[in-house]
């Protein structure tokens, strides 16, 4: 069973001097306590003659008790403490008590918090000093009570040793988990700003070809102000429209900051109209790949349409990567109100494979790239398997009015 916050059993972990505390007055009680009874109720013992207890036997009892405390800070040094009190006691030929148990509480402990070579000589120590208190103590006993005494001492040394191994086994794995959860996480960010810098550059692009425009109608309509007024209504109006579309890209662009300083391409970037172009170029690559177009066709704002056609394309190429030789794609871009509807679909048997990397695993860089793409004009995107087998990539982009 788990150990909930704030039970005492958690409380007391957070606080172990405090129960290694009261363990160590319980067994000095007990101890102290057997002796007394044993000592004056049968002085004689079930295994030879003991003295009376006194002030040096009941010192030494709690000697070897009160120091249980502090047995996580020294569990070494308290046990050869502890087996130096009872050599002691059984070389006076005083009733021990219960400190056979310190001795195998302490020896658990070296055992569970300290090396390997340490825990091997306090097992050696453990026994060692066994077998001098029961020389010195006329306390032989027969050969099943000697091997019941063994077999308990390996079994608390071994479970000791088992609790720190299974300790340090769960250490590695959290920080193994640490360390994979950072790399992947600078592996998302370097992914991310990779796919920002490249929406940037191409956005420029957008913006530069619209201010570019603008700065022409604007030269045109200041020669022709006086001679032609209509002409020049015509090149402001066409101004006022290219100036809210350079908006509402920059608009969308806040916060995509560009690193590497390069200028951008001078070259158009593709979009929707393309999309024929690439269903074909898919298709010589082997890809049995089929476009529908739906609802009437209209002008997207440019980042759109490049976002639309950049998530197509790294859907097909992953269905051509993944699909099988075999499989068939399916892109179906619907126009409708107010919102635009990018599907690509495939029937291939390696979705399996492709879900390693998908949004609820590790995704990869070209994942990450189409979800930074939508999310930057607010759409809403779903990469998974497909009803019936094979894998779908699914985005929904909304239209705005077109105003500032």
């Amino acid at each position: 069973m788990r150990t909930t916050l704030g039970s005492p059993r958690a409380w007391l972990r957070a606080h172990p001097l405090i129960g290694d505390s009261a363990l160590a007055l319980v067994l000095a009680g007990l101890s102290v306590t057997t002796a007394v009874l044993i000592g004056t109720s049968d002085p004689t013992g079930a295994s030879g003659p003991v003295d009376a207890p006194d002030a040096l036997s009941l010192t030494l009892i709690a000697l070897c008790c009160v120091p249980l405390a502090l047995r996580r800070r020294w569990p070494f040094v308290l046990l050869c403490a502890a087996e130096v009190a009872q050599i002691v006691l059984a070389a006076l030929h005083y009733d021990d008590g219960l400190t056979g148990l310190v001795s195998l509480i302490l020896l658990y402990t070296v055992a569970a918090y300290r090396g390997l070579a340490l825990s091997l000589v306090a097992a050696t120590v453990a026994s060692v000093s066994y077998v001098i208190s029961t020389l010195l103590g006329d306390d032989v006993g027969g050969w099943m009570q000697q091997t019941f005494v063994a077999v308990v001492a390996l079994t608390v040394w071994v479970v000791g040793r088992s609790i720190r191994l299974r300790r340090a086994y769960l250490a590695e794995l959290v920080d193994r988990a640490e360390r994979l959860e950072r790399a992947r996480e600078a592996d998302t960010r370097a992914a991310r700003a990779e796919e920002r810098s490249r929406i940037a550059r191409e956005l420029h692009d957008v913006v530069a070809h619209h201010v570019s425009v603008m700065t022409v109608q604007a030269a045109a309509a200041r020669k022709v102000l006086d001679t032609r007024p209509e002409a020049a209504k015509d090149a402001l109006m066409a101004i006022e429209e290219m100036g809210r579309t350079a908006m509402r890209e920059m608009r969308g662009i806040v916060g995509v900051l560009r690193t590497d300083g390069e200028a951008g391409e001078l070259a158009p970037q593709p979009g929707m109209v393309d999309l024929p172009g690439l269903v074909d170029q898919m298709r010589e690559a082997g890809l049995r790949a089929q476009l529908w177009v739906e609802g009437e066709r209209r002008a997207l704002p440019p980042g759109i349409d490049l976002a639309a056609y950049r998530l197509i394309q790294e859907a097909l190429t992953n269905s051509l990567r993944h699909a099988g030789p075999a499989a068939r794609a399916w892109v179906t871009v619907r126009h409708d109100p107010g919102e635009l509807l990018v599907q690509v679909e495939d029937d291939g048997t390696g979705a399996g494979g492709r879900l390693a990397r998908g949004p609820e695993d590790r995704p990869g860089h070209g994942l990450v790239g189409i979800r930074e793409r939508v999310a930057l004009y607010g759409g809403i995107l779903r990469i998974g398997p497909r009803q019936g087998g094979g894998f779908e990539v699914r985005a929904r982009f909304p239209l705005k009015d077109s105003h500032i």
